[in-house]
């Protein structure tokens, strides 16, 4: 089993839209190793810290898993999209994108909690520069996560 860290504008998706449908199909993901992870990776189960980015506050605000292999991300095909790339043929896409199955909203975990706890210095999502959407977390790094929720 393997943990990761998704960020997702709260205006687009936040953990209480993806508690509303249950499961939300993870568009729009536009970076090739964030899309490596989830095509190459990422398995039914996996665990997923929801983040929010691009916001007043973000932070880990809920707790999620993946909920299905890979397959082509659709908005890579419509000319209507944001996300539409004109490169992408239904016969070969470029993107892909996973099902992400919200569990539970969580206390909202900010940058500076994060930032606090020495044993969490080698997230990724704390180093200087990173941008991608999807990083991956470790066993170690994913129980802190929880212990800091106060998840049993």
């Amino acid at each position: 089993m393997r943990y990761w860290l998704m960020k997702s504008e709260p205006d687009d998706v936040s953990i209480d839209d993806a508690l509303a449908q249950q499961v939300v199909a993870w568009v729009g993901v536009r970076n090739y190793q964030a899309r490596n992870f989830m095509r190459d990776l990422m398995q039914v189960g996996d665990g997923v810290l929801f983040y929010h980015s691009s916001c007043a506050e973000p932070g880990i605000a809920g707790l999620a898993e993946v909920a299905s292999t890979s397959y082509p991300d659709p908005s890579q095909f419509d000319p209507k999209s944001p996300y539409f790339d004109p490169k992408a043929k239904p016969e070969q896409p470029r993107w892909m994108l996973v099902d992400v199955r919200a569990k539970r909203k969580t206390p909202l975990i900010n940058l500076a909690q994060l930032r606090s706890e020495p044993e969490l210095a080698e997230m990724v999502v704390l180093k200087r520069g990173n941008r991608l959407s999807i990083t991956p977390v470790s066993a170690a790094e994913w129980r802190m996560i929880l212990k800091l929720a106060d998840v049993k």
